[in-house]
């Protein structure tokens, strides 16, 4: 077995690795600082946010107010775009200096790109793209689930010698907690030492395509295997409703929709007011993208779709033959329009 780098009774504290752009903490960042501060809680230590970045101090003050007791701030102008091995060794130093318990990150292509990484630096283990977190009774370890083998299984994973324990987690997962601006906190500088190596691979530009943020949509009207391609009463339907188009992962490995647009354990987990879902069989890989959702209506042919099992309003018939209807009955509740003069 490998040694750590740190034994466990000398880890204290509870970690979280902080993302921001142009200034602003990143969504998932804030979701972290929500569950993480009540992880830290019931475990009686402090919450630590790292930033490492150039000009983020605004970021730093936004953690501290969404949670954190103390942010570790890394400001270079080096660090001013996300490179890999600087972002590794500035965060891996300071784990190692300050022996934390628990490190969690988001499952972000940057927040991925590093935790692998670090975990390595630091011997320990990572529980990947975790779709819960919580505190084992008898011991405090953390506990991450996550979802394997096509969604049949849901495994809780727990690192019971090595630190820290490391768990990434998606956006979407966690409720976004209020800012409290008047909250009391700290900003500590953490010295920036980089190798050479460190900077060898310069970053000349990076292209971050348009996002749909689907953890904020209202409602979401979501496709699945059953809708065959034909989008187009489900495209009516969200414009009906203010809602977004979604679909699940076999949708989104037919081309039918973006990757932006999967709902799941391997896409977007989400939390709206309203999701219809037409033609999904209800895999546990998916559900879990929409469980925290106000209301779940599913449509389906099979009576026997596990999508039923989870949803509020089960419909059995084809979304052919119940959308036209329903989307008649909405616009027909439309406020008609003034006429001018």
């Amino acid at each position: 077995m490998i040694q750590p780098l740190y034994p466990a009774e000398e880890a204290r504290g509870l970690w979280v690795y902080l993302e921001c752009a142009a200034g602003q903490l990143e969504g998932v960042s804030i979701e972290l600082l929500g569950r993480a501060r009540a992880l830290a809680d019931q475990l009686g230590v402090e919450l630590t946010g790292v930033l490492v970045g150039w000009q983020v101090a605004e970021a730093a003050r936004q953690a501290i107010a969404h949670g954190a007791d103390v942010v570790l701030l890394a400001e270079d102008e080096r660090l001013a775009r996300y490179s890999t091995q600087p972002y590794t060794r500035v965060v891996a130093e300071a784990a190692v200096a300050h022996k934390p318990s628990i490190l969690l990150l988001g499952a972000t292509p940057d927040g991925r790109d590093v935790a692998g990484r670090l975990a390595v630096r630091l011997r320990t283990g990572l529980t990947a793209d975790c779709t819960g977190l919580e505190l084992e009774p008898e011991t405090g370890l953390l506990l991450g689930q996550t979802t394997g083998f096509g969604g049949g299984v849901l495994a809780t994973i727990k690192c019971p010698l090595h630190r820290p324990q490391m768990a990434t987690v998606r956006p979407g997962i966690f409720p976004r907690p209020e800012p409290d601006p008047a909250r009391a906190g700290r900003i500590e500088a953490l010295a920036v030492t980089l190798d050479p190596a460190d900077l060898e691979v310069e970053v000349l530009e990076r292209v971050i395509e348009p996002q749909i943020d689907l953890t904020r949509a209202r409602a979401l009207v979501i496709g699945g295997r059953g809708v065959m391609g034909d989008f187009s009463l489900l495209k009516q339907l969200a414009a009906e409703l203010g809602a977004e188009i979604a679909g699940t992962r076999v949708v989104v490995d037919e081309g039918w929709l973006g990757r932006e647009r999967q709902i799941g354990q391997t896409g977007i987990v989400t939390r709206p007011d309203l999701a219809v879902v037409c033609g999904a069989s209800g895999a546990m890989q998916f559900t879990v993208g929409i469980k925290e959702a106000g209301t779940i209506v599913a449509i389906n042919t099979d009576p026997e779709a596990p999508i039923f099992e989870d949803a509020d309003y089960c419909v059995v018939d084809d979304f052919k033959r119940v959308l036209p209807p329903l989307l008649d009955q909405l616009r027909g509740a439309r406020p008609a329009t003034p006429a001018r003069g």
